[in-house]
């Protein structure tokens, strides 16, 4: 039996676009043209899957959500959220409201398809697999240096640390050059380096807990070697094996990568279920990120889970966000503005700005994009024991609604 899709949409020529797009995939489609339309059906229609736009009259797609999620019988149910706005303060608000995915209009069939499939496939799992701790593992890379790649590591890791309450681990895989430690002000007790005499198989959990240097945020860190000659030990097997070992223990893993194709930062962006590629607004970063991009796709990973991130490293004279958008043919997801006051002193200091000073807007920028990217069971459910920092975020949505 084929899965059935709701999709929920006032406009007439969307919803039958939409649903020729799912019927021509082989699914049973049922549709909806209002958000009250849609409560009062919704046990009837009874959707594996939902497609819902957000402008619509009388009530939103985001309100239609949050009360979808409050229901026994829709709490897990599969939601896409479909409209034409594309910046990241929207995708935030779709995912506080509970959306599994997001996607902009126009939209590519082929995509959606891919997309519902992907999301559909996931649902089965879930309720088939045996509760367990899994890690979220997210690489952060760049094909040019400079450009932040660590800066936004360390904050990532702190922000997830700070939003969940739950482990953290952040392997700085810039095995030559790493600095990850030293941003968060953490001495070199232990490196990767003291696994280079080891053999793979006896690398066990206990002994990476004590190897894993403590941050009073709740993030722990395989630090870089002390000097690059001890990088170069590091193999491919021994990241593979302690990526294996962490992602049962912690909720996420952050990969610090070089910038490289090299078979140890291959083995991190295999790892990976979500990359965040890095560039700056000038040439030789937009050329270096369509060149990675285009590796991306020849090693089949997925672009719906890559993040675009412009870090604005310098004032300006930066190339325009829309000229590099065209270059690269997709969207930038979120724009880091130029704030060397904050930057500059939070690396010398060892105190990122995500921990150091949330309520800034650098802070709350860098606090939001971790509540975005965070697991889909942590974003969509409020925690037992609400954290400071996940209050920030709900009180920021808040007030982004009432605008």
């Amino acid at each position: 039996m084929s899965a059935r899709i709701l999709i929920v949409d006032d406009d007439p020529f969307n919803r039958k676009l939409v649903s020729a797009t799912m019927e021509n995939a082989g699914y049973d489609v049922a549709t909806s043209e209002s958000g009250p339309d849609t409560l009062a059906r919704i046990e009837e229609i009874k959707p594996d899957l939902i497609i819902l736009d957000v402008m619509m009259p009388d009530m939103d797609g985001y309100e239609v959500c949050r009360r979808l999620r409050s229901e026994s019988h829709t709490a897990h149910t599969p939601i896409i959220m479909l409209t034409a706005g594309d910046t990241l303060k929207e995708k935030i608000e779709g995912f506080e409201a509970g959306a599994d995915d997001y996607m902009t209009k126009p939209f590519q069939p082929a995509e959606l398809q891919a997309r519902v499939g992907g999301l559909l496939r996931r649902s089965v799992s879930v309720k088939d697999e045996v509760d367990k701790t899994t890690s979220k593992i997210m690489a952060v890379f760049s094909l040019r240096g400079g450009v932040g790649v660590s800066t936004l590591s360390t904050n990532l890791a702190v922000g997830l640390a700070q939003l969940w309450g739950r482990p953290v681990a952040l392997l700085d895989l810039a095995l030559t050059a790493g600095q990850s430690a030293l941003m968060l002000n953490l001495p070199l007790r232990n490196t990767w380096a003291d696994l280079t005499s080891m053999p793979v198989d006896e690398i066990e959990t206990d002994l990476l807990n004590d190897m894993l240097l403590p941050h009073s945020s709740g993030v722990n860190v395989l630090a870089a070697p002390r000097n690059p000659g001890e990088g170069e030990l590091i193999t491919a097997d021994t990241i593979k094996r302690v990526v294996q070992l962490l992602n049962e223990r912690y909720h996420y893993l952050i990969l610090d990568l070089p910038h490289d194709f090299r078979d140890t930062t291959l083995v991190g962006l295999d790892a990976a279920q979500e990359i965040i590629l890095l560039l700056a607004p000038e040439l030789a970063s937009v050329r270096a990120t369509a060149s990675a991009l285009n590796v991306f796709a020849s090693l089949d990973y997925s672009l719906d889970h890559t993040y675009l991130i412009l870090n604005w490293i310098f004032q300006r004279r930066g190339l325009a966000r829309k000229d590099i958008e065209s270059v690269l043919k997709r969207s930038i997801d979120l724009i880091i503005p130029f704030a060397p006051d904050v930057f500059v002193p939070a690396i010398n200091l060892g105190n990122p700005p995500i921990s150091d000073a949330p309520d800034t807007p650098i802070g709350a920028l860098l606090e939001d994009f971790a509540f975005l990217v965070s697991k889909d069971e942590h974003r969509n459910k409020r925690p037992k024991n609400p954290t400071d920092a996940w209050g920030r975020v709900v009180q920021r949505a808040q007030q982004r609604r009432k605008k």
